[in-house]
């Protein structure tokens, strides 16, 4: 039996390269695996071998210890492979097949799975609807940071790359399908961009990056992203992106009207989360400040995408009402101003097989974009440390080296 070496999150600020068991057609006992979930039989799923594995940002909230994470949980959802087994319910997935995995866990069988709410399953997570792999809180599936994982319902989750050498030649951009690029681009869709849109994007890590070029792939005419790191903003720059720093020059409305000669735009994508920091020199944390601000700079009757993460749970919230997810959001305001909210986890399946296409054809430079940058499961550690001092790199593992050779 072949050996198993994965990233797993051993305790606030710090993750280890262990070894860990070689994953079954069965979700067995572990760190962070609900107890109704032990046990379970997986039939319909396959053995991946994984050829790329990005960290992302909902990881680093975990490694920051800003979620109920226990020890030894295994990281990682956003997972690309070839199919080395199948399970004896598998019917259309082959051995050798090359696939991006949704981090969206999903059964196809619920209601929710039939009307394309897959980020919202109700039958892989006993706690509440929804799932996801290595992540708090999400079941408990085993995380795909590693050389080898374990991925259910294969036959309606997994996209199947059309040729193999053409995917590999392009694995740097195919990898964020798992997650990064479906989730922005699902963000500037429910933010309602179209041609002609003006757009702001808060966030300009790999998420608020995505999201600003998917804005640009849907006909936007001006896309402004905010942050408070210069060399984010010069990643966004790069791909033809206006930018405001909004810690040496914290109005937005100002900066705004500066570009665009109106302190608004016509919609706005919340890419920062519940770790927000106020704005200006010096400002703390305030999580509620990206939601605020994108109200107020978002016109009357427009829409907001928040793929950015919010929690129920933060133990290191600055107040008891953060610590459960209460923010002092100005719900008046968005309610004066006629605003669509949309939130949640970006159903990936809705959306990823489009993006695919849109990469294979050259049409989107999503690797480009979000400075994909390669690293072996070894640098692994380094990378989570580098990710969280704000570099502006999408750090993708190659367990085996296969992208390098």
């Amino acid at each position: 039996m072949a050996g198993n070496r994965a990233v797993v999150y051993a305790k606030p600020g710090e993750v280890e390269v262990q070894d860990i068991s070689y994953p079954e057609l069965i979700l067995r006992d572990g760190p962070g695996v609900n107890p109704l979930n032990v046990g379970r039989k997986c039939n319909h799923g396959v053995i991946v071998k994984v050829v790329t594995t990005n960290i992302c940002g909902s990881d680093q909230h975990m490694v920051r210890g800003r979620t109920t994470a226990p020890s030894g949980l295994v990281l990682g959802h956003e997972i690309t492979g070839e199919v080395i087994e199948v399970g004896s319910d598998v019917e259309f997935i082959k051995k050798g097949d090359l696939v991006s995995v949704p981090f969206n866990i999903a059964c196809g069988r619920c209601r929710s799975c039939k009307q394309q709410d897959t980020h919202i399953c109700e039958n892989v997570n006993p706690d509440r609807p929804g799932s996801a792999y290595g992540y708090v809180d999400m079941g408990g599936w085993v995380g795909g940071q590693s050389e080898y994982v374990m991925v259910p319902y294969a036959d309606f989750q997994l996209l199947k790359f059309p040729d193999k050498d053409q995917a590999m030649e392009k694995i740097l951009d195919l990898t964020m399908l798992s997650d990064i690029f479906p989730t922005g681009y699902h963000g500037a869709v429910s933010a309602g961009v179209k041609p002609g849109s003006t757009v702001y994007v808060a966030g300009a890590g790999p998420v608020g990056l995505a999201a600003a070029h998917s804005a640009q792939l849907l006909g936007a005419s001006v896309v402004i992203v905010g942050d408070l790191i210069d060399s984010r903003l010069a990643q966004a720059k790069s791909f033809g992106c206006e930018t405001v720093n909004l810690r040496k020059h914290p109005n937005l409305g100002e900066q705004i009207e500066q570009i665009l000669g109106v302190p608004e735009v016509d919609c706005a994508i919340d890419a920062v989360g519940f770790e927000a920091s106020g704005h200006g020199e010096g400002a703390g944390e305030a999580p509620a400040t990206v939601l605020n601000s994108i109200m107020d700079v978002t016109r009357a009757g427009g829409r907001l995408g928040i793929p950015g993460l919010y929690v129920t749970g933060d133990p290191g919230g600055i107040d008891d009402d953060a610590k459960e997810g209460t923010l002092k959001v100005r719900l008046g305001l968005g309610w004066a101003k006629a605003h669509t909210f949309v939130t949640g986890q970006t159903p990936v399946m809705k959306y990823h097989r489009d993006l695919m296409m849109s990469i294979l054809s050259g049409r989107a430079q999503i690797a480009k974009a979000v400075n994909a940058t390669l690293i072996s499961i070894d640098q692994a550690p380094q990378g989570y440390k580098e990710f969280d001092s704000g570099v502006s790199k999408k750090f993708v593992i190659d367990p085996h080296g296969m992208v390098r050779s």
